[in-house]
Formats: structure tokens, sequence, C-alpha cells
């Protein structure tokens, strides 16, 4: 749920998963056909304890599973591909989860601004190659998510460069996209990125670039330009990547989440 906390926690690797509960299920299973065996009395003793630790331990399963950091792709209107690539999140969380403290759920959501669901997810992701369109209701949805803590990274997929800016500019009247120093925290506050947004994909023979906007010193928008990290998260057969390109994608989605979690 995002609050108006600045800095937004997340679970420790290596709590428990819910696998574990089917362990446990079975293990008390066994406890009690023993305790029946010898006896009733007991039998009915155990039964309660382990009922009220069972219990326990559903809910505190079900609270660990909801705790999970995951990363919801934004639909809008307008007519550009917001869809493209789901693949890219699902390795995205997968790597993050190997790689730093974030326990992730690596899987596809998407999340339209008039949801009820919104305020539950902490990162947002967009991108696409065409058209962006937010209603003026929209507008007021993701100016509230973001002011209350929120969290929008959006990735030029080549086209929609143009759009963006524009609905940028009506999310917030008195700001332009700014480009981030290459000494600004987000480019090492895990992997070292000293040259800035690294160049995934060629599309105009640019050099990428990073901008972002503000809200009291917090980054609330984070936008890549002429870089398109999302590609080389995509599925190896998607795009045809090498290796070393992909995890460089990897990494650098990485230090946008961490920061973004942390700031």
């Amino acid at each position: 749920m995002i609050t108006d906390a600045s800095y937004i926690s997340v679970p420790a690797k290596g709590t428990i998963l819910r696998g574990d509960f089917f362990a446990l299920h079975a293990f008390v299973a066994s406890l009690l056909r023993f305790a029946y065996i010898f006896d009733v009395r007991s039998f009915v003793k155990i039964l309660s304890v382990l009922l009220f630790v069972l219990t326990a331990f559903s809910v505190y399963a079900q609270q660990r599973v909801e705790s999970q950091f995951r990363i919801a792709r934004l639909k809008y209107s307008g007519g550009g591909d917001w869809y493209n690539d789901p693949s890219a999140e699902v390795n995205l969380l997968k790597f993050i989860k190997d790689n730093t403290a974030i326990d992730t759920d690596p899987r596809y959501e998407f999340v339209d601004l008039a949801s009820e669901k919104l305020p539950s997810y902490p990162f947002l992701f967009m991108t696409g190659h065409g058209n962006i369109v937010f209603s003026d209701f929209e507008i007021q949805r993701l100016r509230s998510y973001l002011l209350s803590g929120g969290f929008l990274y959006a990735d030029d997929d080549y086209g929609m460069d143009k759009t963006f800016r524009r609905e940028m500019k009506r999310l917030f009247p008195d700001q332009d996209l700014v480009e981030l120093p290459f000494s600004f925290g987000l480019y090492s506050c895990h992997f070292n990125f000293p040259n800035g947004v690294p160049k995934i994909h060629e599309h105009d023979a640019k050099p990428p670039h990073g901008f972002g906007l503000f809200y009291k010193g917090r980054l609330v928008v984070y936008y890549t330009y002429e870089s398109n990290p999302s590609d080389g998260w995509a599925d190896p057969e998607v795009h045809g990547d090498p290796e070393s390109v992909r995890q460089e994608a990897l990494r650098f989605g990485t230090n946008i989440v961490v920061w973004a979690l942390s700031h």
C-alpha cells in the first residue's frame, strides 16, 4: 500500500515461501496420527495447539505473499502498444530476486489508473511505440499516486517520446523533464553505471538519456530515451540481444527498482 512515507520497505530475501506451508501441513498430519495412536487425550491437546499454530502460520503466509514486490505495467489509451514484451518485467523481477535482498513475485501484471488496485503497487512501468492519452481523471489519479509515494518508470520503445512529454507536462505543469547527471545516485545505488543510462538498442543513433520529474526532492518519474533497457529484459529470442547486453539491461533495471524503493 502506498503511503506518504518516502521510504517503502520490502521484505528481506530468504523468508518463508508458500511451499513451506504445505510441508508444515504434512508434518502436522504425521504428528497427529502419532498422538492418536498412543493417547486420545494427548491427541485432543496436540490438535488444539497445532490448529492454533497452523492458523497463525496460514495468516502469516498470506501476508508474506501479499508483501512481495511486484511491478505493474501501466495500461493507457491512445493506441500505443502498452502491452508489448510481457516477459520483460517477469525476467527483471527474477533477476532482482537473485541479486538483491528484495523479495519479488515474478509475474506479469497490468493496471489502469482508474483501478482500485493502483495504490497497492509501489512501482509502475510503462512503455510502447505510439500515442499516449490520459484523461483528466487519470492525470489526477496518477498525480495523487506519485505524490503519495508511488514511482513511475517510463521507457521509450521508440515512438512514444512526443506524447509522453505532452502528458507529463499535464501531470506537472510547472516542471520540465530534466536530464539526470551521471553522478545521480540511481546510477550507482546497486550496480555501477558511471556513464549513466546504458545503450541497449539503437533507434536513431543518438546517445541514451535519463530524465526525471521530482516532487519535494524525490524522483517520482524516471524516463529513459534512446536506450530502451526494457527490450533487454525480454526473453532472449524476442530481440536477439547478446547475453552481455541483456545482463547490462537487467542490472540497470535493478538499479531503478532499488532506487525507487529506497527513496
